[in-house]
């Protein structure tokens, strides 16, 4: 099966081929015969019920600072290609959701990963609040009583914006800390949305897992470990990539979820566990492939590619 396959996405040039999970999922669709093409989100146009992009045809390999060739650019047809790949990096902004509407002008006779409207209507801090069973206490909200009776209840918390990314204006906060209010006036001033007030947990210093699924099946696992110093783990501010076992309660975790992943299209999915808890739920542009590729000698890439071929492959039929 030759596939076309539009990659809608940052600027390919900017990518660090080591970490980069578009590039590893371009690499494995070129090495099974899937012709691509590159373009940005802001190249999409519509016009008279039709979806286009401004495109250019792609190779890639895996050579740092030559790890690209693309052509001249073309009026590429998005209905007229087998699969959309979706992995423009948030902000989750009203330019993302826009995208979603328009994709949805191609999706499902154009296979786009992941389901555009699910995407939309699934944003990581948000989406994870509908499985409260496997989530830590957790707290969306604007009023700042709720929150400071939220902090007396749980003492040690995390504040984050409720549509951040990256681990962008996440603090951790003690009890006794007391830049709260005014940590509160910024966030206002900063966010119109409600903020995210989670109960820390103290099981993050031990690392925070990241788990991908494919299809709504758990496929692998890495641990990123903060910096000393630092509450974040991810890997951008310092946080350490260590290999990772699946536990009984990740595998729990996953086989909630799994069902409704696969209902919804949502394709391929990051999660995050710390201990016990489930605290995000990635279905924009999830990451970690390459590292846990590198660590468990698997190919997730692939399965990713049959995952999509075989959905294909029940439209056909």
């Amino acid at each position: 099966m030759s596939l076309a396959v539009a990659i809608q996405m940052d600027p390919i040039e900017a990518i660090d081929i080591e970490a980069d999970s578009t590039f590893a999922l371009a690499l494995e669709a070129q090495a099974r015969g899937h012709a691509l093409w590159h373009y940005l989100p802001q190249d999409l146009s519509f016009h008279h019920g039709r979806l286009t992009a401004r495109a250019r045809r792609l190779r890639v390999k895996r050579q740092r600072g030559d790890h690209y060739v693309l052509g001249g650019f073309e009026r590429l047809d998005l209905a007229g290609v087998d699969v959309v790949l979706m992995r423009q990096d948030p902000p989750f902004d009203m330019a993302y959701i826009t995208a979603t509407h328009l994709l949805e002008h191609v999706h499902p006779r154009t296979l786009v990963v992941n389901d555009p409207a699910s995407v939309r209507n699934a944003p990581e801090k948000l989406f994870v609040a509908h499985f409260p069973d496997l989530m830590p206490p957790t707290l969306i909200a604007s009023d700042k009583a709720e929150i400071v009776a939220f902090r007396e209840a749980h003492g040690h918390i995390i504040v984050k914006p409720l549509f951040g990314n990256g681990g962008a204006g996440v603090f951790h906060l003690a009890p006794e800390d007391e830049n709260l209010n005014a940590l509160l006036e910024l966030f206002t001033q900063l966010y119109r949305e409600p903020i995210i007030v989670q109960r820390y947990l103290p099981e993050v210093r031990q690392g925070d897992k990241r788990i991908i699924l494919v299809d709504g099946e758990p496929a692998g696992a890495i641990n990123r470990v903060p910096a000393k110093g630092e509450a974040r783990s991810n890997m951008h501010v310092g946080g350490r990539a260590e290999r990772a076992e699946l536990s009984a309660r990740d595998l729990e975790i996953c086989h909630a979820l799994g069902p409704t992943l696969r209902e919804q299209g949502l394709i391929f999915v990051g999660i995050d566990v710390i201990g016990d808890y489930l605290t995000e739920i990635n279905v924009t542009s999830p990451t970690g492939i390459q590292e846990i590729d590198r660590f468990d000698e698997t190919n997730l890439s692939a399965l990713v590619w049959e995952a999509i071929e075989k959905r294909i492959g029940r439209v056909m039929e």
